[in-house]
C-alpha cells in the first residue's frame, strides 16, 4: 500500500492526514472510510486498518489536531468537544465532498466521533468505535461508580501543572509503561514505540495532547490526597459529583461498538443501558482485549469493520 501524505487547511489549522485507496482505478468505487485516533497515539495507529480497506475503499487517517504532524493551536478554548465537533465536520466535508464516511474512531477519537455522529449524522453513512465510552454513559458511570472514578484518576496527573515533564521524563517512560498498557508486553512492538516516540518528540505535541484534557468539560474531583493539590488548580474542570451533569447525546446512525473488556480506563458498565441513546447499536465484546484493540485484535476488528459496512 502506498500512502499518501497531505495537509488540509481547516480553521487556520493544518490538518496532516494519509490518504490511500482505489483513486486510480476509476472502475473501484469505494466509499470512505475516516479514522479517528486516541491519545497518545496518531494516525499510525490505524496501519492494519489503512492495509486492510484500501483495496476496496478510500481510507483516511489524519493525526488530530496538536497530535505529530498536525497543526498545534495555542489556545485551550480550540480543544473544547463543541468546537472540535464543528472543526472535524468541515474536516470531512473538505476530504470527502461528494460522500458521506464511515467514521471509526478510537479513545479520544470516540469522544469527538460520538457527538459529531450526533450533530452532523447527514456526513456519516454509520458509525465504529472502538473502546470510547459514550458521553453519556460515560458521566454516569463517573457520578454512580467509584471504580470509574478510580480508573480515571489518572486524568488529574495529565492536567496539573508538572503533566508535560511527566510526559517528556525518562524517554517518555509514563506513556510508555502507564499508558501503553496491552494485553501482553509483546503487542507493542519496540519498532511501533519508536514510532510512537518520533511522533511525540514533535515540536509542542505533548502540549497538544494534553489540550484536550485541560479542555474536559467535566471531571470528578479526586479522593487521593496526593492529587488533591491538582485537582484545586482546575476549579472550572473538576466538579462535585452532584453538579455533574448527563448530557443527552442521542445517535441515530447504524453503530457498531468494539469493546476490549480490560480497558484500564474504562469500566464495562459503560455500555449498560447505552441503547437508550443509540438505538441502532450493535456491541461485539473482546475478553481477553484491553484498551488497544487495534493492535492487539486488528485481525477481528477488520472482518468486524468489514461486514458491518458491507451489510
Amino acid at each position: 500500500m502506498e500512502l499518501q501524505s497531505n495537509y488540509a487547511l481547516i480553521d487556520n489549522v493544518n490538518i496532516h492526514y494519509v490518504s490511500a485507496g482505489p483513486t486510480k482505478n476509476k472502475a473501484l468505487v469505494g466509499s470512505t472510510l475516516l479514522f479517528l485516533h486516541g491519545f497518545p497515539e496518531y494516525w499510525q495507529t490505524w496501519q492494519a486498518q489503512l492495509d486492510y480497506f484500501c483495496t476496496d475503499h478510500h481510507v483516511i487517517a489524519p493525526d488530530l489536531p496538536g497530535y505529530n504532524l498536525s497543526g498545534k493551536p495555542e489556545d485551550v478554548s480550540f480543544y473544547e468537544i463543541p468546537n472540535l465537533i464543528e472543526f472535524f465536520a468541515k474536516f470531512i466535508r473538505a476530504v470527502s465532498p461528494s460522500k458521506k464516511v464511515y467514521l471509526v474512531a478510537h479513545d479520544w477519537g470516540g469522544a469527538i466521533a460520538w457527538p459529531l455522529a450526533a450533530f452532523y449524522p447527514q456526513y456519516i453513512e454509520k458509525l465504529i468505535i472502538l473502546n470510547a465510552a459514550h458521553p453519556s454513559t460515560f458521566t454516569r458511570e463517573m457520578i454512580n461508580n467509584p471504580i470509574q472514578r478510580e480508573k480515571s484518576a489518572y486524568i488529574h496527573q495529565l492536567i496539573s501543572a508538572g503533566a508535560e515533564h511527566l510526559l517528556a521524563d525518562n524517554n517518555y517512560k509514563f506513556l510508555r509503561e502507564k499508558i501503553l498498557v496491552a494485553s501482553t508486553p509483546a503487542i507493542f512492538t519496540d519498532e511501533e514505540i519508536n514510532n510512537y516516540q518520533q511522533a511525540w518528540q514533535q515540536p509542542d505535541a505533548i502540549n497538544g495532547m494534553l489540550q484536550y484534557y485541560r479542555a474536559m468539560p467535566q471531571l470528578a474531583a479526586n479522593a487521593n490526597s496526593h492529587h488533591e493539590k491538582e485537582s484545586k488548580d482546575n476549579p472550572a474542570q473538576v466538579s462535585d459529583l452532584s453538579k455533574m451533569r448527563i448530557p443527552k447525546i442521542r445517535i441515530n446512525l447504524p453503530t457498531l461498538i468494539l469493546w476490549g473488556e480490560n480497558d484500564q480506563a474504562f469500566v464495562n458498565e459503560n455500555l449498560s443501558g447505552i441503547e437508550e441513546y443509540v438505538p441502532d447499536c450493535r456491541i461485539e465484546r473482546f475478553c481477553d482485549a484491553t484498551h488497544w484493540l487495534t493492535h492487539e485484535k486488528s485481525t477481528e476488528i477488520n472482518s468486524a469493520i468489514a461486514h458491518f459496512i458491507n451489510e
